[in-house]
């Protein structure tokens, strides 16, 4: 295993080279002439400071809207298909009515699975659909309600949803590797490296963004039998009756750019729905004309239009006296999609930039005193091969920390301890390669052939206990959070960078230095 071939010394070398390369990009020095990679290691929040948030999820809003929904489409299709039914009611989860005749309860239930199909349910399949629901007849009166299953799975949905909104949100921010992650069933945790004031950011994330269309209350008569309510007008505080029955709302958006009305050049919001959008607000508009339309965003209505003529497109525009700094923000928000629940901040922390700085120097300082102590030990056990192990020690941070930066991997303080753990399992290779030298030399003459046999009979294991390791970094990447993963990913790239330096690198010089000296002794 002592003998290269002039290919693998060519390619060990370029290998080296191009680490270095990518290693000096992370030094803080003027690229002026763009010779070297832009690219550095990301530095997390316990490193270079920035803002921690914990956020919760109120999941009763979205189970009353979802019911809502519920009962337009049972009303729509029981009017389509003349069903015979009285009192339909809803409140909160809940949805009741009596039958006429109590024979045609199968064809009611029937009807109600099949009822809202255009729309985006948990489940695709009618026999799933049923399983969404919770059915008491009581007599003549039936009354359902989500199932358990369908309350578990739109809570596993709605904070998958918006743990990906937040990120959306968290990029138009200019943040670089922001760490988003659930905690418990509603609520996640933000990390924000590098941001110290994070009250733009609370701003943008504190909107739900929900925007919904909705008629104003035109006579005291509850066609619908859904009731009014009381929104905030947001032009003068006031507060306006509209209906609680929904027309449409932001989850059918699919665009949203800010821009200036023709005439009066104010700031608007355009928008434009999909295509089921597009086909319930063309209804409502068409059989609606002169009936004033509010636009609601998170409780509140931004304008109130009149509706002059069918609007068939699916397009419109939104004006609610915005600055040209709030008609880009909406827009934003729109585009990036609305929270499918509220959300409040319920923990905010700052880490400093000066704690971020103790904790670098504190790493920097536990990694070289622990280096020096490996590097005089080893040179004290195995003299001049120690000063090879230690070389090849250096070149295994150096590949490492390019192999973190290519990537654009973030940098954690238990990533520097990662690093230090790395550390120490490469010496650990290095010994284990020497001492079974040592072994060999004292049956075999010749030291080419101990070291060759040294190489071959430790191979196998080094990589039994790299590969049990790695085994447990891979773990723990995939089952920790935060600072856990940024400890496997450093652990699980240090394994693989040892290795490589061990039986590459090291594995060169010791064989150069054998066969140079093959007919000496070789001291330990």
């Amino acid at each position: 295993m002592l003998n290269f071939s002039r290919f693998k010394i060519g390619f060990i070398l370029t290998s080296l080279l191009i680490f270095f390369y990518i290693f000096i990009g992370n030094f803080n020095f003027t690229n002026k002439y763009k010779i070297f990679l832009d690219k550095k290691v990301n530095l997390g929040l316990d490193l270079q400071g920035g803002s921690y948030l914990l956020l919760e999820i109120d999941i009763n809003p979205l189970l009353i809207k979802k019911t809502q929904e519920k009962y337009n489409d049972i009303k729509k299709i029981f009017d389509e298909k003349k069903f015979d039914y009285k009192n339909l009611t809803f409140s909160n989860n809940k949805i009741q009515f009596e039958l006429k005749n109590l024979s045609q309860k199968d064809d009611a239930i029937n009807l109600i699975n099949r009822s809202g199909r255009e729309n985006i349910f948990l489940n695709n399949n009618l026999e799933n659909l049923k399983k969404d629901f919770v059915y008491k007849i009581d007599k003549n009166l039936i009354i359902l309600q989500f199932s358990d299953d369908y309350i578990k799975n739109l809570k596993k949905d709605t904070i998958n949803q918006s743990i990906e909104i937040v990120r959306k949100r968290v990029d138009q921010l200019g943040t670089k590797e922001p760490s988003i992650q659930q905690k418990g069933d509603n609520r996640i945790i933000v990390e924000l490296p590098g941001l110290s004031d994070p009250s733009n950011f609370k701003n943008i994330l504190g909107k739900t963004a929900q925007l919904n269309f909705k008629f104003l209350k035109s006579s005291s008569v509850d066609k619908d039998n859904i009731g009014f309510e009381k929104i905030k007008n947001k032009a003068d505080g006031s507060f306006i009756e509209v209906e609680k029955k929904l027309i449409v709302s932001g989850e059918n958006l699919i665009d949203a750019q800010p821009g200036f009305e023709r005439d009066t050049n104010q700031s608007i919001v355009s928008f434009k729905f999909d295509s089921i959008g597009a086909k319930k607000f063309a209804n409502a508009t068409k059989d609606n004309v002169g009936r004033p339309l509010a636009i609601i965003l998170d409780n509140e209505i931004l304008s109130s239009p009149v509706i002059r003529e069918p609007i068939l497109t699916g397009s419109g525009q939104i004006s609610g006296g915005f600055t040209v700094e709030e008609a880009n923000q909406l827009a934003v928000l729109l585009r990036a999609g609305a929270l499918p629940a509220p959300m409040k901040i319920i923990e905010e922390r700052t880490v400093g930039a000066d704690l971020g700085e103790d904790s670098i120097r504190y790493g920097l300082i536990s990694f070289i005193a622990g280096f020096l102590l490996v590097f005089i030990y080893m040179i004290y056990a195995y003299k001049l091969l120690g000063f090879f192990a230690n070389i090849s020690l250096l070149l295994n941070v150096v590949i490492l920390i390019s192999i973190l930066t290519l990537f654009g991997s973030t940098l954690t303080l238990p990533g520097i301890a990662g690093i230090i753990l790395t550390v120490g399992m490469a010496i650990d290779t290095n010994v284990i390669i020497f001492e079974r030298a040592k072994e060999e030399l004292k049956i075999e003459k010749s030291n080419i052939i101990a070291f060759d046999m040294a190489y071959k009979k430790s191979l196998l294991t080094i990589i039994d206990s790299n590969l049990t390791t790695f085994i447990a970094g891979v773990i723990l990447f995939y089952l920790g959070s935060g600072p856990v993963k940024g400890f496997a990913v450093t652990l699980c790239v240090g394994l693989a960078t040892s290795f490589f330096t061990a039986f590459t690198v090291n594995r060169l010089m010791v064989g150069k230095y054998i066969k140079n000296n093959k007919d000496k002794l070789i001291s330990f």
